[in-house]
């Protein structure tokens, strides 16, 4: 077993250095839990997570050509509410599956995200997230050990 292997087991996300931007590696025992892992990391750039509260529900449906296509969209998606409805989340429920509709192969996702607005009187402001890239993105699937790589642009 490999060290990253053996970090899935007891890490949900861990950060590494990358120029001018922030990278993470997110695992989970599926597709959906490394999403929320990689969701949960994203947030935590954002703000200190474990301070937002559950209040609002959210609705995602999100259809893509390939398992790096939903996942920037799923991550750009949580951004886009960010940055219109000020909202920050902590808590997300994921189901993932493929399509196939003749010979056309994809991904839907369906998702809630809970979390609340931002309220800089009790939410700590980090970093801007300006950005997902395709940057470096990576998914690797091993059994039940799926590790994402991200990067995010701030």
């Amino acid at each position: 077993m490999d060290s990253n292997e053996n970090n899935s087991k007891n890490l949900k996300f861990e950060f590494f250095d990358v120029t001018a931007d922030v990278g993470y590696k997110a695992y989970g025992n599926s597709l959906a839990n490394a999403f929320e892992n990689a969701a949960i990391a994203m947030f935590e750039v954002i703000t200190d997570t474990s301070t937002v509260k559950p209040l609002i529900k959210k609705q995602i449906r999100l259809e893509a050509e390939d398992e790096c296509a939903i996942l920037y969209d799923w991550l750009s998606e949580l951004l886009f509410l960010h940055d219109s409805e000020y909202l920050v989340f902590s808590k997300f429920d994921i189901k993932i599956d493929s399509k196939i509709e003749g010979d056309i192969e994809g991904y839907i996702l369906d998702a809630s995200a809970y979390g609340e607005e931002f309220d800089p009187s009790k939410h700590e402001r980090r970093s801007e997230v300006k950005a997902v890239t395709y940057h470096m993105m990576d998914i690797k699937i091993k059994n039940l050990n799926i590790i994402l790589q991200v990067i995010l642009d701030i």
